[in-house]
C-alpha cells in the first residue's frame, strides 16, 4: 500500500486552510472581545491575525496567480497594518523636549 504523493498543489492547499484559519481566528476574538465587554469591540489581536491571514493568502493568492484575489488581499494588508501604525502610534510615548 502507498501513500498518495506530496505534492506542491496539496502544500498550498494547505497553506491557503491555514490562512483561511487565521483570518477566521480574527473573527472569533473580536467576538469573544465583545461578549466580555458587553459592546462591540475590535481588539488589537483582531488587527495582527487579518495581518498574519491576510500575508499568508496573499503568498497562496500569488501561487494561484489570482489578481482578483491578489488585488482584495493587498488592499486589506494595507488597511490592517494602518491600523496596527495607528495602535502603536497611540500607545508610544511621546519624547522630545520642549
Amino acid at each position: 500500500m502507498s501513500l498518495p504523493a506530496f505534492t506542491p498543489d496539496t502544500l498550498w492547499l494547505i497553506i491557503g486552510f491555514f490562512g483561511q484559519g487565521l483570518f477566521f481566528m480574527r473573527f472569533f476574538v473580536q467576538w469573544i472581545a465583545s461578549e466580555r465587554q458587553g459592546q462591540s469591540v475590535i481588539p488589537r489581536a483582531f488587527w495582527y491575525f487579518s495581518l498574519a491571514g491576510g500575508c499568508v493568502l496573499f503568498a497562496y493568492a500569488l501561487w494561484r496567480q489570482d489578481p482578483v484575489f491578489m488585488l482584495g488581499q493587498g488592499m486589506g494588508l494595507l488597511i490592517y497594518s494602518r491600523n496596527l501604525y495607528f495602535i502603536h502610534r497611540k500607545q508610544a510615548p511621546e519624547t522630545g523636549a520642549k
